[in-house]
């Protein structure tokens, strides 16, 4: 699913087209290059776009799945899906070079797979093993690649060239695509965790993005420099708020938004 959301983008770039012009007051001039966003005017329909499909389906799914589902339920949901991606956040972790976060996503894994029945249970979380963060992006930041310009991807929104890549990656190597590969497992089955994870990361947020929206005078703005400051700070091993808020936006997929002990360094 998130491939095909990034073959749509290169779709509608080419269908949008068009590029910001390059202002030539120095003052605007420096404004632009600050915002590293030369594709502006695709980048803002494609935001057009997320938000129509957020506000007409996303949203309403997400306040059903909070009606029609208890929070200890959605609990367990979240802690489920996190575990699948726990093989991805050590892989790279690895890639990385970070062996401790590496060891404490190993021994979440272990742990929850186990004594947590599959990860429906965050035992690990609780005896003080944090949730790490840990993706292909990432992995390419601390080989030396460079973000690219701002971008945003048709539903997954905020991004960048490197962390699209990084994201493609992921999702080819998410072993639950090979797990539930064959006849036996229909497409359904496959893509069924990362749908339910979405759902379950946008009920979270509802109430957060909606203040950002009414408070902020350019919404598009105000999510591409939040992404910005939370992306930098994950980047850089930060401890970083998991939900998103007027100071933090929150965008990986992976992550558990119920605040945790710092992650352990490199």
């Amino acid at each position: 699913m998130k491939s095909l959301a990034i073959a749509a983008c290169a779709a509608l770039a080419a269908f949008f087209g068009g590029c910001a012009e390059v202002p030539k007051d120095p003052i605007a001039r420096q404004q632009f290059e600050e915002a590293n966003d030369p594709m502006e005017p695709m980048n803002r329909r494609i935001f057009a776009f997320n938000v129509g499909a957020d506000r007409h389906v996303i949203k309403p799914v997400a306040l059903g799945y909070i009606h029609m589902v208890p929070s200890p339920a959605r609990d367990c949901i979240r802690n489920f899906t996190s575990n699948l991606g726990e093989p991805l956040v050590i892989a790279n972790d690895l890639l990385q070079l970070r062996l401790k976060r590496a060891s404490v996503s190993f021994a979440r894994l272990l742990t929850n797979t186990t004594l947590g029945i599959g990860g429906v249970f965050d035992i690990a979380g609780k005896n003080g093993f944090a949730k790490q963060t840990g993706d292909f992006g990432q992995t390419l930041y601390t080989w030396g690649l460079k973000d690219g310009p701002y971008l945003v991807l048709p539903l997954l929104g905020p991004s960048n060239p490197r962390d699209a890549v990084g994201l493609g990656v992921d999702t080819f190597l998410d072993p639950v695509r090979y797990l539930a590969k064959g006849d036996d497992y229909p497409i359904e089955v496959r893509y069924a965790p990362a749908v339910v994870a979405g759902i379950d990361q946008r009920s979270r947020s509802i109430d957060a993005l909606d203040a950002i929206q009414k408070d902020s005078v350019d919404y598009y703005a105000s999510l591409r420099s939040l992404f910005r400051q939370h992306r930098e700070a994950q980047l850089h091993g930060d401890d970083v708020p998991l939900m998103p808020t007027q100071e933090s936006f929150y965008d990986d997929p992976g992550a558990d938004p119920v605040p945790a002990p710092r992650p352990v360094s490199r």
